[in-house]
């Protein structure tokens, strides 16, 4: 079956850098938008990032925008996150998705078909 295992999360201080990596199997992946959301301890699970299948679109979480870059390669099958100037509410466990064939990139949870099972992100201050 489909599967995506997201990897690169653990423990930094604030103002560091971490990249997450999703590396997904058995998915046409060059044809399905991959998104990150994260999920700190007591809250919802919120959008972070999104990556159309057709690689001409990607939208940020206000949150995150000008601090993460999402990126993708579809010959690897992965997706990244590339997480910069972290802060302390960047703290939670953070998960790939993919949404799709073909359809428009979405920030909804509900719309995205297979999930990774999660990363842990935690910055210190």
């Amino acid at each position: 079956q489909v599967q995506l295992v997201e990897s690169g999360g653990g423990l930094v201080q604030a103002g560091a850098s971490l990249r997450l990596s999703c590396t997904t199997s058995r998915l046409p992946f060059s044809r399905y938008s991959m998104g990150w959301f994260r999920q700190a301890p007591g809250k919802d699970r919120e959008f972070v990032a999104v990556s159309r299948w057709s690689g001409d679109a990607i939208y940020y979480a206000d949150s995150v925008k000008g601090r993460f870059t999402i990126s993708r390669d579809n010959a690897k099958n992965t997706v990244y996150l590339q997480m910069n100037s972290l802060k302390s509410e960047d703290t939670a466990v953070y998960y790939c998705a993919a949404d799709g064939p073909l359809t428009s990139f979405s920030t909804a949870a509900h719309d995205y078909d297979y999930w990774g099972q999660g990363t842990q992100v935690t910055v210190s201050s």
